[in-house]
């Protein structure tokens, strides 16, 4: 086969692509985060708004402030930059620096 025909099935897409439509890959940022953000506050608390609720990336538990923590008797209403810095993850003992951000 020639090195300039098309790829072979099942091979990875030119870099730069998306594999499933085989165009542009599309911009990972989202227009609600800050540059650089990617989703994780990356353990910067100073970037979060009272309101922002945030999801586990390992078991996607979502700690919204509007219902605090039961588990950890964090009363509703309790921004997430306001938990203790020992709290964890109450389904899956994740640490706090590991949530993403969820849209509004």
């Amino acid at each position: 086969m020639s090195p300039h025909g098309s790829p072979l099935r099942g091979s990875m897409p030119p870099e730069g692509t998306d594999p499933a439509w085989g165009g542009p890959a599309p911009d990972r940022m989202s227009a609600e985060c800050p540059k650089g953000f990617e989703g994780s506050y990356l353990g910067n608390r100073d970037v979060l708004k009272p309101g922002s609720r945030l999801e586990c990336k390992i078991c996607w538990w979502v700690f919204d402030p509007a219902l605090g923590d039961p588990q950890w008797q964090i009363p509703p209403g309790t921004p997430f930059a306001d938990l203790p810095p020992h709290w964890r993850c109450p389904n899956c003992d994740c640490d706090a620096e590991q949530f993403l951000l969820l849209p509004d």
